[in-house]
Formats: C-alpha cells, structure tokens, sequence
C-alpha cells in the first residue's frame, strides 16, 4: 500500500496516460482543460449572448468530471504523495532567482514570491493573474487548444498544428523564464 503513496516512475504513468488517451479516441471524446471553460460558458447561459457557446453542454459532463479529478488528484497528490518540498535544483538556477528576487528557490515547489497570498492579493499579483489569464485564455482559443490537449493528444495523433502549438509553448516559455520574469520580478 506504501507504493500509492509515493510518485510513480515515468514507465508506470506515462503507459497510464497511453491507455486513457487510447480510450478517448475509441471513445470520440475530445481531451483538454480549456475545452471546460467553454463548457462551463455554455452552462452559465453564455450561448444567449453569443453563438458559439450555444451547444449541448451535457454531452461535455464527462470533461467537467475530469477536471474535478485533476483538483482532487493534484491535491491528494500534494499532500501525501510529495516526498519532499526541497526541489533539486542547479545551484546556478537558485543563484539566478534569488538575484531577481526569489529568496528560497528550490525550498518550495511554489514560490511565496508568486504563490503566496499576499503576492496574489497585491496590485501587481492582480495584474500578473489578470494579464496572464487573458494571455492563456486567447492563446488556447487561438492555437485551438490548450498544453495537454496539444502536448498529449495532438502530439500522440501526429498532428503538424500540435507540433507548432507545443513548439510555440515552449518557445514562449523560454521567453517568459529568460526575458520577462527578470522584468516583473
């Protein structure tokens, strides 16, 4: 039973993960987290002031199930299957964030400076979510989807619009961790 507790190693979850998406495809359901923001759109009575939200949402009940079960899994997984908060990180990286301004990188998997609730309840911690949520928001709506419908699904059905997606979200990663993150912090 200890096993549960632990993280499970990458040739455990990543078969896992293979046979869920072989299973929504035998299924025809479509797979991703911000196709729910468009569900949950529709649910709250959006389709009256604009087409496209104008679908049966009861068909995507299943998607909202499945979000539910990555909160509940990402919580159980926090509090009883994360090891150690201590994260193994380059001393060089650690150097880095805490000359722009992180003073216990690597301690925490979420930095106070970010995750903290007096950052998120700070004027610029407001602006930070605020622009950042728009940012993903027209980002999954424009490349058609968001990292995990991408990175997972369109990458494992060879699909050339999911290559450029993920290649996008990395380069904008790049970008964020090298050329803005500095900026803000």
């Amino acid at each position: 039973m200890n096993f549960l507790l632990e993280p499970w190693p990458w040739y455990v979850a990543g078969p896992m993960i293979a046979v869920c998406m072989y299973l929504m495809f035998f299924f025809d359901k479509k797979f991703g987290v911000s196709s729910n923001l468009e569900t949950l759109c529709s649910m709250a009575g959006a389709g009256k002031f604009v087409d496209f939200f104008k679908f049966d949402w009861k068909k995507n009940l299943w998607n909202l199930a499945f979000v539910l079960g990555l909160i509940i899994g990402g919580f159980i997984a926090h509090q009883y299957m994360t090891p150690d908060e201590n994260i193994a990180l380059n001393p060089k990286t650690v150097e880095n964030l805490s000359e722009i301004g992180f003073q216990n990188a690597g301690q925490t998997y979420l930095p106070e400076e970010i995750y903290g609730l007096n950052a998120l309840l700070s004027v610029k911690g407001f602006i930070i979510l605020l622009v950042a949520g728009l940012l993903v928001g027209f980002g999954s709506r424009y490349a058609g989807g968001c990292t995990s419908g991408h990175g997972i699904v369109g990458l494992s059905s060879m699909a050339t619009e999911s290559f450029i997606a993920v290649a996008g979200f990395f380069i904008g990663g790049l970008i964020m961790t090298w050329l803005i993150l500095p900026l803000i912090f």
